[in-house]
């Protein structure tokens, strides 16, 4: 009779951290990948940003190009 709680509540248990676990598992990676999302959207702004400021900037010859 012991034996058999023992198995079941074992089962349960088991089951039920299984559970558990896959439930936070999958919420970890959405997190995740939105994070890695928002980075990417977050750099590909930074780099239009910079590029516009690139263009900006009227060309000024380098003290090397000078000396040329």
């Amino acid at each position: 009779m012991m034996r058999t709680r023992f198995l079941w509540f074992s089962l349960g248990l088991a089951s039920t951290s299984g559970a558990i676990a896959q439930f936070i598992l999958k919420d970890l990676l959405i997190d995740l990948e939105s994070l890695a999302f928002q980075v990417k959207e977050k750099f590909n702004s930074l780099e239009t940003r910079v590029s516009n400021l690139e263009s900006d900037i009227p060309r000024r010859p380098t003290s090397s190009q000078n000396l040329e």
